[in-house]
């Protein structure tokens, strides 16, 4: 069955807003790129009482195995999962591959235009050019992949960005990167104060501690 639209922060009886974070796993996904903001999405759900899910979906039922070998389970399927509200896309070795899946890039396409956030980490960002919606708009992507996609056309690439909030595109650098965009991400959701206890409960403490409180690069 087709996932279900529902706008980011639609509220709930108990007057409890949630939000759907969905994020898409593959052979070769970069760990970090999906776990650190699963860390960030679900201890922001743990401080809100559980009011938000994320879920992990891939393209078959089965393990995954990661770019440095970590096997995880998904949730769902792109055939079969809730509605969400949030897309995160990550990359790692295994993007080079999913460019070329029709399945993935033809499912980040329908999705993409159903979710209220579309997110990146890292090479994630090829794939969301594959499939067209970071087409015309600003990324950042891993530093070492900048000159590649910008060359791919029709995208700009904004680089020595930590994350680029274009729109209701949210893209990040590789790895680490992704965990700021995230916090920024919960930021906008449930609000700065909430954001930066997140980042004190996972003892997240880069410089500065938390990039919203920062201008956005030009």
């Amino acid at each position: 069955m087709a996932p279900r639209r529902r706008s980011a922060g639609q509220a709930i009886d108990e007057g409890v807003r949630v939000t759907t974070y969905g994020l898409l796993i593959f052979e070769g996904v970069e760990e970090l790129d999906f776990t650190g903001p699963w860390e960030v999405f679900t201890v922001s759900s743990a401080l809100r009482g559980g009011a938000d899910t994320s879920v992990l979906i891939a393209e078959q039922d089965g393990p995954v195995r990661c770019n440095k070998g970590m096997r995880v389970l998904p949730d769902h399927t792109l055939e079969n999962h809730p509605p969400l509200d949030v897309l995160l896309v990550p990359g790692g070795t295994g993007t080079r591959r999913e460019v070329n899946n029709p399945a993935v890039v033809e499912w980040i396409t329908k999705t993409s235009a159903e979710v209220s956030w579309v997110t990146s980490v890292c090479t994630g960002a090829l794939l969301l050019h594959e499939a067209g919606p970071a087409r015309g708009r600003r990324v950042a992507t891993h530093r070492s992949f900048e000159d590649g996609l910008q060359a791919r056309g029709e995208i700009t690439v904004v680089r020595d960005a930590r994350y680029v909030v274009d729109g209701n595109l949210v893209t990040s650098q590789g790895v680490s990167a992704g965990i700021d965009m995230a916090l920024w991400l919960i930021g906008r959701l449930h609000g700065r104060d909430h954001a930066r206890a997140v980042r004190r409960l996972i003892q997240y403490d880069p410089a500065p501690p938390y990039l919203a409180d920062e201008p956005l690069p030009d």
